[in-house]
């Protein structure tokens, strides 16, 4: 039993230790290199045996990784949801691709998300993306609720009007609503829709400048700030928990001299 217990945390130490970290973003990286490598036709029938060889030995490694760490961690790996996340990707991988599921050949490339899973900083972006997601609904339905405003100002304005082109972009709300959000990719809206608006409603402008104003700038910043916010968020909670512990230190250590003073007392 103490055998085990020794293996298990040299097998610990060794996925933890910095150069094997580095050795599996090397692999992942070299993976996703052989990857685009094999979608080149001509590099295919030349070296397609070769490249599949080195895949499956990096599959292999990729493997035995997690096959280290489910030892080493036993039940308390499943209880990282990242831990989770490689599982997923690399059995996606060993699915046998032939057949009817030769399709999931092209799930492969999974394999390079791996990264977000090993580099901290790459998971420290997506957990504050993921706690920027209520703040990142709120905004998404406040953008909503002015699209549908000035979806329908704009059929009741622009669509009303018999030409072609203003019924193409404005004569129905679904129509309004596709180019209203052209317009506020900035993706060709002043000679598609903007200028062919002006010829008939040289007011336009008074909706259009106001509209890229609200949607484009204005609720970019919002997205930007939120996700900022949730990234000083996330960055703060190792320091914040550090001070915690600290301070139930102090209070032990209060406590413990309280108690030495009462004793002697």
């Amino acid at each position: 039993m103490q055998e085990v217990s020794h293996l298990r945390q040299r097998a610990k130490h060794l996925v933890e230790h910095p150069r094997f970290v580095a050795f599996i973003i090397g692999l992942i990286v070299f993976n996703a290199a052989i990857l685009g490598l094999e979608t080149n036709d001509k590099l295919r029938l030349q070296h397609g045996t070769t490249l599949a060889l080195i895949d499956h030995a990096i599959l292999s490694i990729f493997v035995a990784e997690l096959c280290l760490k489910i030892f080493a961690y036993r039940f308390s790996f499943f209880k990282s949801g990242w831990n989770w996340f490689d599982l997923v990707i690399v059995g996606v991988s060993l699915l046998p691709a032939s057949g009817p599921l030769a399709v999931l050949r092209v799930l492969r490339v999974f394999r390079v998300m791996r990264l977000i899973s090993v580099v901290p900083q790459m998971r420290m972006v997506i957990g504050a993306l993921l706690g920027a997601l209520p703040g990142i609904a709120t905004i998404m339905a406040v953008l909503l609720i002015f699209f549908y405003v000035a979806a329908v100002l704009a059929t009741q304005a622009f669509g009303t009007h018999p030409d072609s082109m203003m019924q193409a972009l404005f004569g129905s709300f679904g129509r309004s609503m596709y180019s209203l959000f052209q317009v506020m990719t900035l993706e060709g809206w002043a000679e598609n829709i903007v200028n062919p608006t002006l010829e008939f409603f040289p007011w336009a402008l008074f909706f259009f400048i106001p509209f890229i104003i609200i949607t484009t700038f204005a609720v970019l910043n919002l997205f930007i700030g939120v996700i900022v916010d949730s990234m000083e968020t996330i960055r703060r909670q190792p320091q914040k928990k550090d001070e915690d512990t600290l301070l139930e230190e102090i209070r032990a250590l209060r406590q413990e001299i309280k108690d030495l003073q009462n004793h002697k007392n």
